[in-house]
Parts: C-alpha cells; structure tokens; sequence
C-alpha cells in the first residue's frame, strides 16, 4: 500500500510516498520500464478516446521508481546514463504517448538543479523525488512575441519573494506535487530569468485542466496560474546561468522529446501486425492473407527501416550528451556542438518516422482500421501534436549550416 505524507513547514515538500522503489541501475530501469508496459498499453487507446486522465498510470511511474532513476547518486539516485533514460521514455511511449510526456518536464527540471541549483535547495528537492513526488513544469506563456519571452514575474516585497503571472501547455502540473516555474526576477538589478521549484498546492496556485488538443490529449497539459506566490530565496536557480556556456541541458531536454517520438513511431508500428491480420487481401494480389501482399511487406520494410534509423540516432546523440559532460575544458566547445546537431538529426528523424508510422498503420488495415472503435488515429494525432513541440526546420538548418560552412549551433534549450 503506498502511504502519502505531507510536509507542510517545507514549502517544497510535495508528496512522499513510503513504498517507492529504488532503482539501483541502468539495466535495473529498462527492466522495470519494459515490465510495466503492457499495463500502459492496455488502456491507452480507451484513455485517449474520452480523455481519461493516466491517473493510476502515473501513481504507477512513481512507485516504481522511474522518475527518480537521474537523481545524482550522492544523493542516493541511481544516476543513469542519457541512454537508458531515452531508452526508458521511449518504451513508455511506445505503450501510451501522453504518459510518457508527462515526465518529460520532470527529467528536465531535475537536471536544471543538478546543473545550477544550489546545494542546499537540491538538497531539499532530490530526496523528496526519490520518495516519489513529480515535477513538472510551467514554462510557456502565450503573451509575449516568443515562446522564450516571459512576463511572470518573480518580484522583491516587503512581504519577501513573490511570484505572479500566468503559464500554459504545463505538461503534467495536474499530476504535480512541484512545480519548476520560469519567470523574470526583479530583485533590483538586471532582471534575469530565473526558475522557482514550488509545492504546487501552494496558496495562491491554480491549476486548470483545459488542454484540448486532437492529441497527447491525456497530458493534462493545462494552464496554471500564480497569484502572488509566496517563495524563499533558497527555492530558486539562476536559468540564464545554464545557458551562458556551452553545454548539453537544451541537448538532454530535446532528446527526451526525440525519445517520445521514437516511441510513437515503434508504437505505431508494432499496431501494424494486428491491423494487416485483421484486414482481407487485395483482390489483384492473388495472396490468401495481406501479410502476404509484396507491397505490404516492402512497405513494412521500408517503415522498419525509418524506425530504427529513428531508434539508431537516438543512442547515437545519447552517447554524444554523455561523452560532452565527461569532457573537460579542452575540446568540450565541438563535444557540445556535436551532441546539440546529434540531438536535432535524432528529432528530425524520430518525428518524421512517428508521423509516417501512424499515417501508413492505415494502409495495412484497410477501411475497417478508420472505424471510431479502433482508434488507431491516435498515433498519428500524437506524433503530429507532440512534433509541433519545436520546428523541425529549425533543427534542420543548423545541421546544414555545420554541413556547408562548419558553424558551431547556438546553444539554448530547443537544440
């Protein structure tokens, strides 16, 4: 039985839960992600036909101890390699695309504090995920010219740090017992962005399940406002700090998007073999089954083929992250670079073969793969919805100006 318990002195706190698993390593992850798949799957396809919210899915994520599985180890976290948490995300969204999404802020947010959070607030933050709480994220504003522009605000009072603004498409805070939330401080001299780890029942916090898009549709990507939020000094990270140097934290975040892509793709093809079975053969095709159909079978081909292409880049940009962390002063400029272009051949790569995945699933089905029933359309709805995360054109144009003219990409948080 999991208990929850609370600790409301510790503005941080969030939820606890006694019976958390420790995962001790990498091997010891991918078996408890791939155990626990079948059960994801299961009702994936009910869930995201009236919009059930993965409530005991994620419960499930948690106790397992998949979400602590990048907690540094000298805090007790079995510290895995990017490889085996792309792995991780991308068997997960293999069986249930939205699921896998929810955690993607999560990971990410972990890794800004282990990058430029302060000791005593990673202190405060790591054991509580080790015993099971989520973070997520509220980053994303509609008002200002750019995704990356910010008007939530984090303001010194006289009644100390306050935090207001509005945020939206804040993946997974309906599941959240922390929210990582990126504002602008002004604290009297030049305003920086800053992010604030807060509990997320904090007075002053509201969070409104209005996602409502054609798919991921079960993220529960909602918006979430703050009205004067009360937070200590010691809850917040300097975020333009992490992007002042060359490094890997835009490459680590992209990837776990590259592995969710990759995911949907596999996911969408492994729906192929039930979908041909059930389907009656062409006419001209002189078979008795339509597994048999040569055409069939080159296009099956051809689709295994762009998902391991998919799956092959992505562990290629895995190993680029981790040998760009491990390098040292000399060097580490090009190591970066090459896991920033890595990454974005990764994404480029997984999401073309996510949303060619789910398009094709219908040619092996026929008419009756279109019925309401079957809903095999939620592959292509969640790729085609989770690839507008960042344009690819983009990712696209920074490998062909290293290709043409060698230049070094740009670092920030979508590359």
């Amino acid at each position: 039985m999991t208990h929850l318990i609370s600790n409301t002195d510790d503005p941080v706190a969030g939820l606890r839960t006694a019976s958390t698993r420790r995962i001790a390593d990498d091997a010891e992850a991918i078996d408890v992600a791939k155990s626990l798949a079948p059960a994801f799957a299961a009702g994936a396809g009910d869930r995201d036909a009236i919009r059930v919210h993965p409530h005991d899915e994620v419960a499930a994520l948690s106790d397992s101890g998949l979400l602590a599985i990048t907690v540094p180890s000298r805090f007790g976290g079995a510290d895995v390699g990017v490889a085996t948490l792309a792995k991780v995300v991308s068997i997960i969204a293999a069986a249930d695309p939205s699921l896998a999404q929810i955690p993607q802020s999560h990971f990410t947010f972990l890794e800004a504090l282990r990058r430029a959070g302060s000791a005593e607030l990673a202190g405060r933050v790591y054991p509580r995920i080790l015993d099971g709480a989520r973070l997520a994220n509220a980053q994303t504003e509609r008002s200002g010219p750019t995704v990356v522009d910010d008007s939530t605000t984090l303001r010194t009072t006289d009644d100390g740090l306050l935090l207001s603004g509005v945020k939206y498409y804040c993946t997974g805070a309906l599941h959240a017992d922390l929210l990582a939330v990126r504002a602008v401080a002004h604290d009297g001299g030049r305003p920086r962005k800053v992010v604030a780890y807060v509990a997320a029942d904090a007075p002053g916090i509201t969070v409104v399940d209005d996602w409502d898009g054609f798919g991921q549709r079960t993220t529960g990507s909602g918006t979430v406002s703050f009205d004067r939020v009360a937070v200590k000094p010691e809850q917040v990270l300097d975020f333009s700090a992490l992007l002042e140097t060359p490094g890997t934290y835009g490459a680590r975040a992209q990837l776990i998007h590259a592995a969710i892509d990759t995911g949907i793709a596999r996911g969408a093809l492994d729906a192929v073999r039930p979908a041909v079975s059930a389907a009656r053969p062409w006419f001209e095709s002189t078979v008795h089954d339509a597994a048999d159909d040569p055409y069939l079978i080159a296009q099956a081909g051809d689709l295994e083929l762009a998902v391991r292409t998919a799956e092959s880049l992505l562990l290629t940009a895995a190993d680029r992250i981790d040998e760009a962390d491990a390098s040292g002063d000399e060097g580490r400029r090009d190591r970066v670079a090459e896991a920033s272009l890595a990454t974005a051949a990764a994404k480029v790569a997984a999401g073309r073969a996510a949303r060619r995945a789910g398009a094709e699933l219908f040619d092996f089905g026929g008419t009756r793969s279109a019925s309401e029933k079957a809903n095999l359309s939620r592959f292509w709805r969640d790729a085609r919805t989770h690839t507008l995360h960042d344009p690819e054109r983009w990712k696209l144009h920074h490998l062909g100006k290293w290709a043409l003219s060698r230049q070094i990409p740009p670092t920030h948080t979508s590359l």
